[in-house]
């Protein structure tokens, strides 16, 4: 159990990194709920995937999981840094459209894919660590969230900056852990 554990909080680590970011700048309330949900069912649906597909593509999953993940959370981070650069201090910070909401599940969940692989080394049922990596993966997004807004409120809204930072720099961490 403590392994299927380990694995789950390992996996959430990106997902709640980028709920924290997106809520620096004070998004709505809406994200509150739509992204742990959005990135819980994302991290366990991409190790199920990665779990399934094991035999047949673990090789190109591996390959290729890390430059996705990259080239997503730089575009994700970029973008926030261009829309902090040109916002005003009166402007009143946007949801993000649900594309975005995707986008962000996908990034962060792509190693998740290629842990799926792992899974049945796991001395668990894969079941039970697809339903602790989707759980812990939201419930932790959820706390991140309300420390990034809390901050985020504190600080100011120009944490956007720092959010969209943090975006790319995760995006370089999986790129080098898996160069």
């Amino acid at each position: 159990m403590f392994s299927a554990l380990a694995l789950a909080f390992g996996l959430a680590m990106d997902a709640t990194a980028v709920s924290t970011a997106r809520a620096f700048g004070a998004k709505a309330h809406r994200e509150l709920a739509i992204l742990p949900l959005l990135f819980g069912v994302f991290q366990a649906g991409m190790a199920a995937l990665g779990w399934l597909a094991g035999k047949v593509a673990g090789p190109s999953i591996a390959a290729w999981d890390h430059w996705v993940a990259f080239v997503l959370l730089t575009l994700i981070g970029g973008k926030m840094l261009v829309e902090a650069w040109r916002a005003d201090d009166d402007d009143e910070p946007k949801p993000g459209s649900m594309w975005l909401y995707f986008g962000l599940a996908l990034a962060t969940s792509i190693d998740a894919a290629a842990a799926g692989i792992t899974l049945p080394l796991v001395p668990v049922a894969p079941a039970l660590s697809l339903v602790l990596i989707g759980t812990v993966t939201a419930a932790l997004s959820a706390i991140g969230y309300l420390a990034g807004r809390a901050l985020g409120h504190k600080v100011g809204a120009k944490l956007d900056v720092v959010g969209g930072l943090v975006l790319i720099a995760i995006g370089l961490k999986i790129l080098i852990q898996q160069a």
